[in-house]
């Protein structure tokens, strides 16, 4: 392929590689013409240098380029690193969203040379004649998990090295669950697969334990995430201006998780109370929901469970009407204190 397909829809945890070898994934639903925000993942070794940032010791090889990865993706640091690198040396990656009127890292679609839907490569994957060990695995595991939670090969995907036939047998099994609906059945199944005995759950903090989202198959790490199906975004591009106010801390209940496990996960909230002075609000003012940027706050509360967040407070206005409401984001690449943890 010599660039992004025509009729590539960039959804979340697509993964895309460029004309200078960089390997990036999709970030979230909405995108500029012609442009897609994404987070850099992987780093070509001829670039290494230019990368103040703590690397993993380990490498991975995508054709005949080394690569390198950060050892914490999700940073405010490190965005901003790889942000002030990207504006000094590659400027096509950097674009100033006017909707939130700051940088972002955005690939063009001219610089993309190579797109990787985890939905088509586990399709290409059905088809391999000769696997190996992981790739037998990661369909053995898969099979496992539709078997039991009947939800149809065909919404489910393949991510992470698997995806890009650049593992090792120290990589693990990365699964994408297509819809919202789908991936609460899947969650089910997997619990009640643990319940059994066939796998364990593997928790390395409480957000691990809150999301139930990664586990043991056999000897091998497995993760399952979600991603929206088409019909399931509702919003684009350019529909609204984003103005952030100020930090807030506070503790909500959740009251609609139905879009909590996407990323940016979204969740519906109610009785916010102000755990600070400076987030005491005038009731026009309190928040609906808490959106996180941050991966890992996907899918960490249900419904009726209070959660502590602290994160930016964010008027959000209609372009086409001017109305507003309140939300509070939290991974804005400004703080490292930005957070949401189960009560």
């Amino acid at each position: 392929m010599t660039a992004a397909p025509k009729n590539w829809l960039p959804m979340d945890g697509d993964t895309f590689a460029t004309s200078e070898g960089f390997i990036l994934n999709v970030f979230g639903y909405e995108h500029p013409e012609k442009r897609v925000f994404a987070f850099l993942k992987y780093i070509p070794s001829r670039f290494k240098e230019l990368f103040n940032v703590r690397f993993l010791g380990r490498t991975w090889r995508y054709g005949r380029t080394e690569l390198f990865r950060a050892e914490k993706l999700y940073t405010a640091k490190n965005y901003q690193t790889f942000l002030e690198v990207f504006r000094a040396h590659f400027p096509d990656y950097v674009y100033h969203c006017p909707f939130r009127r700051k940088d972002v890292i955005s690939a063009p679609w001219a610089r993309i040379k190579r797109v990787y839907v985890p939905r088509e490569r586990l399709q290409r994957l059905l088809r391999v004649k000769r696997l190996d060990k992981l790739q037998k695995m990661t369909l053995d595991f898969l099979d496992l998990v539709s078997g039991a939670s009947k939800v149809a090969l065909e919404d489910f995907g393949v991510h992470g090295s698997v995806a890009l036939n650049m593992h090792s047998q120290k990589s693990d099994i990365d699964i994408v669950v297509y819809g919202g609906r789908n991936f609460r059945i899947v969650e089910n199944a997997i619990h009640k697969l643990v319940e059994e005995g066939t796998l364990s759950y593997v928790f390395n903090n409480r957000l691990d334990a809150a999301r139930r989202f990664r586990g043991r198959y056999h000897e091998r790490i497995f993760m399952y995430n979600a991603v929206r199906k088409p019909e399931e975004v509702t919003t684009k591009y350019g529909k609204y201006y984003y103005t952030p106010i100020a930090p807030v801390k506070f503790q909500c209940k959740v009251k609609d998780d139905s879009e909590a496990m996407f990323r940016p996960a979204i969740y519906k909230i109610e009785e916010y109370t102000s755990l600070n002075q400076n987030s005491r609000l005038p009731k026009e003012m309190v928040p609906s929901a808490v959106v996180s940027m941050i991966g890992c706050y996907r899918n960490i509360a249900r419904n009726g469970q209070k959660i502590e967040v602290s994160g930016v407070l964010e008027r959000v206005e209609k372009v086409d009407s001017g109305e507003t409401f309140y939300q509070v984001v939290v991974g804005t690449a400004g703080s490292e204190e930005e957070y949401i943890w189960p009560v």
